[in-house]
């Protein structure tokens, strides 16, 4: 017998949550195969079998928390498909008679069964099967455009089961049921499990609040010159590497340019230490089905508009589909926010710790701006929001950083000359 254990994920993370199970108890499992999906504070990892044979049994269920190192599921290497009896470590002793009762039809199973099952199960994205799971859907049931029939989170969460009840045979106990509320029979609610990467989020964004002094100092820009330069050059940009030229680029350039003169930005506090980085990994926050990521830009200082861009894009495309990778989150000396896209006009962004500085960007909109004494134009305006970590970062030191990052932006062939 082989044994299945959690291996080692990152030097901050020491245990995650079974998302889903990829093989079945009685399934056949080649070295190589991904056997189960698991669900971290920053990612999901699927876990590879270092083992030949059957899946004898499995020590965890879906939804149960397991520590690095545990023994989630036990390989039979001796074994055949079908042959070896399945064993599912449950809470519940009559599982194996449940699952008969929900299958009266496949109890003279034939070996190779389990294959045609494997073949049957439907290709869904990660965020899709924990929204299904959540919501108590079956997701062979839900309906899908995708040309390769892959279920999306959009599939989930369009879904109505009321419209598909008479497919489903046995429809499955929703996790989230409604649930009266006792001081207000009128009304009901939902109680919806947090995710393992939604509390993480929550509890890291209330320890920034209560560990850092965090303040917010504010500007704006005039983006007309960007504006102007991004539609006369964006075409032959776009033809030349295969990438648009978007407001992204611009800012974290602008960013670095500012961070090397105001490196406590650049920071990290550590005990009774202050820790100067002297490299410019800038995160990108990307927003996903299941929250707030930001993945980390390397060498931001070394890299020209368009790599900046291409990075930016290939870690947005890998967050939607949950494929971000540990290593594309760790890190980051500085991050950016972009509540513009949403229609944002203010906010005050919060620190990514153990970071000292976030830039917020809003939306651009026309607004009356005085040229001089006698003149007024309507220009495309944008304000930013710097938050800082006061221990380190004086308020002087903030404000020049964010008139940096005005000017700059404000005159955007300037960057062409930072170092």
């Amino acid at each position: 017998m082989a044994e299945i254990r959690v291996p080692e994920l990152a030097e901050s993370i020491t245990e995650g949550t079974i998302a889903q199970w990829l093989k079945k108890p009685g399934e056949m499992v080649n070295k190589g195969d991904y056997i189960v999906e698991l669900e971290t504070d920053k990612v999901n990892v699927e876990i590879i079998s270092d083992f030949t044979g059957v899946l004898k049994e499995v020590k965890a269920q879906e939804g149960d928390n397991v520590n690095v190192g545990e023994t989630i599921a036990v390989i039979d290497e001796s074994g055949e498909a079908g042959a070896a009896p399945v064993s599912v470590a449950a809470p519940i002793q009559e599982a194996p008679v449940q699952e008969q009762s929900a299958k009266p039809a496949d109890q003279n199973i034939p070996a190779g069964a389990e294959a045609n099952d494997k073949q049957q199960r439907p290709i869904a994205s990660p965020a899709a099967r924990k929204m299904a799971r959540e919501k108590g859907i079956d997701l062979t049931q839900i309906p899908t455009v995708d040309p390769l029939g892959r279920v999306r989170a959009q599939d989930v969460s369009s879904f109505n089961p009321q419209q598909q009840a008479s497919a489903l045979p046995t429809p499955p106990a929703p996790k989230a049921a409604p649930v009266p509320m006792q001081q207000d029979e009128g009304k009901r609610v939902e109680r919806i499990r947090m995710t393992r990467r939604r509390q993480t989020i929550a509890n890291r964004l209330v320890e920034v609040q209560q560990t850092a002094a965090m303040l917010t100092t504010f500007n704006e820009v005039d983006m007309t010159n960007v504006m102007n330069l991004r539609k006369k050059r964006k075409d032959k940009f776009f033809e030349e590497n295969d990438v648009k030229l978007g407001f992204m680029s611009f800012f974290t350039k602008a960013v670095v340019a500012a961070l090397k003169k105001n490196q406590f930005l650049n920071a990290e506090i550590q005990g009774d230490e202050i820790v100067l980085k002297k490299f410019y990994d800038i995160g990108v926050a990307v927003s996903t089905d299941e929250g707030l990521v930001v993945p980390v830009v390397r060498d931001a200082d070394r890299k020209n508009f368009a790599e900046i861009e291409k990075d930016i894009m290939d870690l947005a495309v890998k967050a939607r589909n949950n494929k971000l990778s540990l290593n594309d989150l760790q890190g980051g000396t500085f991050t950016i926010t972009n509540g513009g896209t949403f229609g944002s006009l203010l906010s005050t962004p919060i620190l990514n710790g153990p970071q000292v500085g976030i830039l917020g960007m809003h939306a651009i909109n026309l607004r009356p701006v005085a040229i001089d004494a006698e003149r007024m134009e309507n220009r495309p305006m944008m304000y930013i929001a710097l938050s800082y970590d006061h221990r380190i970062v004086d308020g002087k030191e903030a404000v020049t950083f964010l008139k940096r990052v005005k000017e700059l932006i404000e005159d955007p062939e300037s960057l062409l000359f930072e170092a």
